[in-house]
């Protein structure tokens, strides 16, 4: 599941909406919001997103919070490491090799740690 479908999950079940009912509502299938909110589709587009936010009646913060989290959401992910250090492309290939061994908080340990370096 990415952030972007766990934050739609979330909303919808806030509501007490269905798949079915928030899928006829935004002009999708029911399979594309089941495979959106479990990561198994990429980044929806502006307008699907438009739609969304809409749907939901959400403005300012939590619109542009949502929007965000889409932007990081694509469930598969590439890294061009060519003219990088070899440390980059180590780190790069041990993280895709590995992310499925490690538990949440390992995770969020480790976004921490590269969010602080980022900081710097």
């Amino acid at each position: 599941m990415t952030p972007f479908g766990e934050r739609i999950r979330a909303l919808r079940i806030e509501r007490g909406v269905s798949q079915k009912e928030m899928a006829a509502a935004i002009g999708v299938s029911p399979a594309y919001l089941s495979a959106l909110e479990h990561g198994r589709r990429g980044v929806p587009s502006w307008t699907l997103l438009q739609k969304i936010i809409g749907y939901f009646n959400i403005i300012w913060d939590e619109a542009e919070e949502l929007q965000r989290l889409a932007e990081l959401s694509h469930p598969r992910v590439r890294i061009d490491t060519a003219g990088l250090s070899p440390e980059a492309t180590t780190l790069a290939n041990l993280l895709a090799e590995n992310i499925d061994r490690l538990d949440r908080a390992s995770i969020r340990y480790i976004t921490a740690a590269v969010r602080k370096a980022l900081s710097r």
